[in-house]
């Protein structure tokens, strides 16, 4: 069984890339479209990685950034800060495992 890889973004063509690449490198990927959907997939999955946009509806990106990085079930989930604000990349640069500033394409990722 290959490891999940949880895609929360809202814009769908980006989401669709980010699930392609991640199953080019073996993961199952699930997507989240909004902060609630994977605010609740979160409670209870343990993805391998997370690539989360910043600005979603419901519940924003820092919230579930949080979230993550406070729950112990996901010490070793690899966070991957998708934004197309270069000044909130910054911020996130330290924190997160990798930041790509967006327009973001198959091969960067």
């Amino acid at each position: 069984m290959n490891e999940l890889a949880l895609v929360i973004e809202d814009d769908m063509d980006l989401a669709i890339i980010f699930s392609e690449a991640l199953q080019a490198a073996r993961f199952e990927v699930e997507t989240a479209r909004d902060g609630q959907a994977a605010r609740q997939r979160l409670m209870i999955t343990q993805p391998k990685v997370v690539i989360l946009d910043l600005h979603l509806p419901l519940v924003d990106g820092p919230s579930l950034f949080e979230q993550i990085r406070s729950d112990p079930r996901l010490k070793g989930t690899i966070v991957v800060v998708a934004t197309a604000d270069a000044r909130l990349a910054e911020a996130y640069h330290d924190r997160a495992d990798f930041v790509l500033v967006k327009p973001i394409s198959f091969t960067q990722l």
